[in-house]
């Protein structure tokens, strides 16, 4: 018996360029090459999103949500795209074989299409299956004249549904209005980001990251969960009070468009009292970054802080790091304030480590097998080159 349709969130990632790539290649070399590309894809997009089914040279995956937020879903776009580029570098520059398949690796690319809409969830086969109109919207609009029109050739197509379920401002955002015509089902209106430029300001952007060496307070938390899922809770304002308990409020300032980043700023009330988080780096889901402002009876203190999600074969260890502020007056406070600051911090990790065990356990609890992904043969073109770690 089918059940009931449900909220979901759908995004199709594409290999685009594959259909001419493969007219005067080798094949099982292209067969290697696709595997481990697709492989990076689907590795980036999880847990959030979980694979309903490959078709070819694309991955039709899926998120049961009543909401979104918009600034992860655009994080985890750009986060998948950014590592297939850099996949993509890699392998190719990894290999020694001069074969077309090889050296015509530049040559793929990735587009996105996500839209939100609701779909009926059964098992067929003990897989996962997704039935219903926006099932189709969704796959209608790989089938688009955004290169045609817009000139972007790297790109996510995102509905307009799913801009308004994520809360997003596509025009404070750069995105580019556009209309799909379709038989059956009409005008589709979507806005596409393009991710060339995203990649060229991904590449250009200077780094603010505070290491253990440069530190004078540090607090370091192991976890079971995966760096996805504790970015994600760690980065979601809301979450702080769960957590924090000295934190009433969390309010954002300056976040473009709905997305949370650089320029942006959370304001942390603990009572009367407020902590500025100034967003300097944000590198979903490596680190984030800030410029942290605390209330001192003498005057503020200005903090560096970085916060590091280390992967680790058990899950990921956050990182909280503080290094020394530039005063000698912000110092001298400091040697009073950081200790006291530690253990308010400190204070809080039994509660979050529990609150990631059950997020994890929450998730798990509803998931069905999915479809196993192709690896590389050994002795592929590939053979030597790390193997890429994917979360389950």
């Amino acid at each position: 018996m089918l059940s009931t349709a449900q909220p979901t969130c759908f995004l199709i990632a594409d290999i685009s360029g594959y259909t001419g790539y493969l007219a005067d290649v080798e094949l099982d070399h292209a067969q290697d090459i696709l595997a481990d590309l697709v492989g990076a894809v689907v590795s980036a997009l999880r847990p959030d999103f979980r694979l309903a089914k490959l078709e070819g040279d694309a991955a039709f995956m899926f998120m049961t949500t009543e909401t979104i937020d918009g600034s992860m879903l655009l994080d985890t776009i750009e986060r998948c795209y950014f590592g297939f580029r850099r996949r993509r570098r890699d392998v190719r520059q990894a290999t020694s074989c001069e074969c077309n398949a090889c050296s015509r690796i530049p040559d793929l690319d990735l587009k996105f299409v996500v839209h939100f809409g609701v779909a009926i969830h059964h098992k067929v086969a003990g897989q996962q299956e997704l039935v219903g109109s926006d099932v189709i919207v969704v796959h209608r609009l790989l089938k688009n004249e955004v290169v045609e029109q817009l000139g972007i050739d790297a790109y996510a197509l995102i509905s307009q549904a799913c801009i308004d379920a994520a809360g997003l401002d596509p025009v404070a955002l750069g995105m580019h209005e556009h209309t799909e015509t379709y038989d059956r089902i009409g005008d589709v209106r979507v806005w596409a980001l393009d991710l060339e430029r995203r990649w060229q300001e991904e590449e250009a952007r200077g780094r603010v990251f505070v290491s253990a060496e440069g530190s004078i307070l540090i607090v370091s938390v192991p976890t079971d969960v995966p760096p996805q899922v504790a970015w994600e809770f760690i980065t979601k304002p809301g979450q702080r009070m769960s957590w924090q308990p000295w934190v009433t409020e969390v309010t954002i300032k300056g976040a473009t468009g709905g997305r949370r980043g650089p320029g942006s700023a959370n304001h942390c009330m603990h009572g009367k009292d407020a902590v500025v988080e100034e967003i300097l780096d944000w590198r979903p889901y490596d680190y984030v970054s800030d410029r942290t402002v605390l209330d001192a009876p003498s005057g503020p203190i200005k903090l560096l802080h970085t916060v590091e999600f280390e992967p680790t074969t058990s899950g990921t260890t956050i990182h909280f790091r503080y290094a020394s502020p530039r005063t000698r007056r912000e110092k001298e406070l400091m040697k009073t304030i950081g200790p006291a600051y530690g253990q308010a911090l400190e204070s809080g990790i039994p509660s979050l480590v529990a609150q990631l065990d059950a997020e994890l356990a929450a998730r798990d609890a509803d998931r069905s097998p999915e479809p196993v992904l192709q690896t590389s043969k050994p002795d592929g073109p590939l053979a030597g080159i790390q193997p890429l770690a994917f979360v389950d």
